[in-house]
This record gives structure tokens, sequence and C-alpha cells, in this order.
């Protein structure tokens, strides 16, 4: 069982932006950036490629839909977007508001305070019901 099925699972706590029967999506807890997203599928699975195509293009979908949310919260140039899925083998898409390059490469990290965590949270989720 993968930490992101026991996310799910509520058995460890998140910093919840959206979720439908399919999904989740909550901020990661060792963001590149301020607004660092993850959206999993709720079905545990390892490779993104092994989703059927129709799940595959739901998890695009509501990918699109966290985006625009993270778009509307978070002042930055674009929404970058990555699948690598080597740290956890349960398919999961970053979502991470970038205004330079190294936004995006996984090798510096920021530090968030809870309530700074949960204040982005329900902000970016007020806007994802939009």
């Amino acid at each position: 069982m993968s930490i992101f099925t026991k996310i799910i699972n509520g058995e460890i706590p998140c910093y919840k932006i959206a979720e439908n029967d399919e999904f989740i999506s909550f901020l990661d807890i060792n963001p590149n950036v301020k607004g660092h997203a993850l959206v999993v599928p709720k079905r545990e699975e390892n490779k993104l490629f092994d989703l059927s195509k129709d799940e595959y293009n739901s998890l695009m979908d509501f990918s699109y839909r966290v985006a625009k949310a993270l778009e509307k919260s978070v002042s930055c140039k674009r929404i970058g977007m990555t699948v690598i899925g080597l740290e956890v083998p349960h398919v999961h898409v970053h979502l991470i508001p970038i205004n330079e390059m190294a936004d995006m490469q996984f090798q510096r990290k920021i530090s968030l305070s809870k309530q700074e965590f949960e204040e982005l949270a329900d902000r970016i989720s007020a806007n994802f019901r939009d």
C-alpha cells in the first residue's frame, strides 16, 4: 500500500485541494515552490501508462481543473506539469507554479508552516469550485 493510498484512506492527513470519486489533489508537503500540488488516482496503479485510456484522460482532465485553480491562487508565469513516479509507486501528477526553470528541477525545496499550507489549500480549493 502506497503512502498515497494511506492519504486517500484517511490514515495520513493531507492539505486537500479537490476530490471526486476517482481522484484527489493535495499540496506536496515537500514542495519545490508555494502551490506545488499533486493529483493522484484513487485506484493505486504504479505506472502512468498502465492506466486505461479513459482513466488517463480523466486524470488529465482533473489535473487541468486543479491547474486552473492554481493559476488563480498563486502568482506565477505558468503551471508546469510532470509525471515522474519513481519516488512513490502510485501514479501522481505534479502541478508546479513556475517562474523559472529551476522551479521544476526537484533540487531545491521550500518550507511552509501548517497555517500557510492550510490557507493555501483553502484558497486553491475555493478556486477549484468556480
